[in-house]
C-alpha cells in the first residue's frame, strides 16, 4: 500500500499543473516565423492581449482556461518577448530556428528590378493588401487544425532566404504547392473573402478572413472564383491554381497570418518540420 502511494505522488510531480490541449500541442511553435500558445488562466471573459500594439487572437482551449494564439514575424530574434494583456505583462521564450536559401532566375527582369511606374504600382498594392492582414474580425475561428488547400507535394517551405537573379529580396512568407494549372483550390478553413485583386508580384489573389485576425492568403491563381463579401464553408473552391505574376509555372502560394505576422501555414496542417 505504501508503495504504491509513493509511486503515485512520483506519477503526479511528473506530471504538469494541467495537461496541454490539442491546440497547445498542434501549435505552440514559439520560433521566429513561428506561433506561441501563451496559457492566461481560466477568467470568465476572454482577456484582452495585444502584442506589438496589435490586437491577439484569444479563445477557450477545452473549455477550461483562455489561450493566446501569437503569431510571431520572422524578424524576431531570439529571447524574450511580452504580451499586453488586460494592462498587464506576460513574457515569452522566442527560440532560434534557421531558415535555408532558395536561389531563383527568373526570365522577366521586371520582376527582379521594376521599373519606376511598376514600382507605384507595387506600392498601391502592397498598402491594399496589408490593409487586409491587418483586419481583425471578431468572429470566431471555426477550426485551427486546417485542410491543405491543394493535395500535391511542396516545392517551398516558408521562410526560405530567396535570391531572384542573385538578388536578396523579402524571405518566403508562404508555403509552395507544385501542382498543375487550373487545380481547385479550396478554403482550408471557414471564412470570409476580404479582398481579390490581380497583383504585379502575387498575380490573382484571395484574402480569406477566418477570424480574430487569423488571414488566409492564396496566389499566382489562373482563375478567381470569389467575390469580396462571399461567406466560403470549409473545403469550399476559392480559385484555380495558375502563374500569373511572379512565378516561374504553376503553382499555389499560400500565406497564413496572425495579427498581422506571416507564419508558417504547416503549423496549421500539422506539416510542421522544425
Amino acid at each position: 500500500m505504501l508503495r504504491a502511494l509513493v509511486l503515485l505522488f512520483a506519477l503526479t510531480l511528473a506530471l504538469p499543473a494541467h495537461a496541454e490541449g490539442f491546440l497547445t500541442r498542434l501549435l505552440n511553435k514559439p520560433v521566429p516565423g513561428g506561433v506561441a500558445v501563451i496559457d492566461l488562466g481560466s477568467a470568465a471573459s476572454a482577456p484582452s492581449v495585444r502584442y506589438e500594439g496589435k490586437p491577439v487572437l484569444v479563445l477557450r482551449e477545452d473549455g477550461t482556461r483562455w489561450i493566446a494564439i501569437v503569431g510571431i514575424p520572422l524578424s524576431v530574434k531570439p529571447g524574450e518577448q511580452t504580451l499586453d494583456v488586460g494592462g498587464h505583462t506576460m513574457v515569452f521564450r522566442v527560440s532560434p530556428r534557421t531558415y535555408r536559401e532558395q536561389r531563383i532566375t527568373l526570365k522577366n527582369q521586371r520582376q527582379v528590378d521594376p521599373n519606376p511606374e511598376d514600382l507605384k504600382r507595387i506600392e498601391r498594392e502592397l498598402a491594399e493588401q496589408n490593409q487586409a492582414y491587418r483586419q481583425f474580425s471578431p468572429r470566431q475561428p471555426s477550426n485551427l487544425l486546417f485542410d491543405k488547400p491543394v493535395e500535391g507535394p511542396l516545392s517551398s517551405p516558408f521562410g526560405l532566404r530567396r535570391f531572384f537573379n542573385g538578388q536578396e529580396r523579402n524571405p518566403h512568407s508562404g508555403l509552395d504547392f507544385a501542382v498543375p494549372a487550373g487545380t481547385p483550390i479550396k478554403t482550408p478553413a471557414a471564412g470570409k473573402v476580404i479582398l481579390t485583386g490581380d497583383y504585379f508580384f502575387n498575380g490573382k489573389t484571395v484574402f480569406v478572413d477566418h477570424g480574430q485576425g487569423l488571414i488566409s492568403m492564396f496566389c499566382h491563381l489562373s482563375k478567381v472564383e470569389v467575390q469580396v463579401g462571399d461567406e466560403l464553408e470549409r473545403g469550399a473552391v476559392l480559385g484555380r491554381v495558375g502563374s500569373t505574376g511572379r512565378a516561374t509555372g504553376p503553382h499555389l502560394h499560400w500565406n497564413v497570418s496572425l495579427n498581422d505576422s506571416r507564419v508558417d501555414p504547416a503549423i496549421f496542417i500539422g506539416a510542421y518540420k522544425p
